[in-house]
């Protein structure tokens, strides 16, 4: 009985590690993530692999817009990559950024001016056969800023990201 377990384990593992590893990640990826929460707005969205272990940096500038505001932010994320099957992957990360907030909502007490923010992300991905990679994913973000008394601002922010890799 001894045997068996310790067999099966082995071939769990290897099978588990072998398929985690079967896909790379390119060396590097450019394109777009568009989505948001409260606002709708793009990104530019730039990937570059770090490690042998399929793990990456994600650097995202971008613009949300709402009827009431504005926001500009730069976000950097390091991620963490696992194959599922084929061309599919998952990835979860963690990361955090800047950004500049233009809003109208409470005048004359305007809520405007530059704050930090951190992110997680998790997310899905297919690589296509061409260098093209589809992703959907799922960044919360707890921003800092003064918002009468208050600092922080938490926004789920969903988004489709359509990168070139080379």
């Amino acid at each position: 009985m001894k045997k068996f377990l310790v067999m099966a384990m082995v071939a769990l593992g290897s099978a588990f590690f072998t398929n985690g590893n079967a896909q790379e990640i390119a060396d590097n990826a450019l394109g777009l993530r568009i989505g948001g929460n409260d606002g709708f707005g793009p990104e530019i969205s730039y990937q570059r692999a770090v490690g042998s272990n399929n793990n990456r940096l994600e650097f995202d500038l971008g613009w949300r817009n709402h009827k009431h505001y504005d926001v500009v932010k730069l976000v950097g994320l390091y991620q963490w990559v696992w194959n599922i099957e084929g061309g599919f992957n998952w990835f979860v990360g963690a990361g955090a950024g800047i950004a500049n907030l233009d809003d109208d909502r409470f005048e004359p007490y305007y809520n405007d001016g530059a704050y930090i923010l951190l992110a997680g992300d998790i997310g899905v991905e297919y690589n296509f056969d061409i260098p093209l990679v589809l992703s959907l994913d799922l960044r919360p973000e707890l921003g800092f800023h003064n918002d009468y008394g208050a600092i922080d601002d938490f926004s789920p922010d969903f988004a489709i990201g359509l990168r070139y890799q080379f």
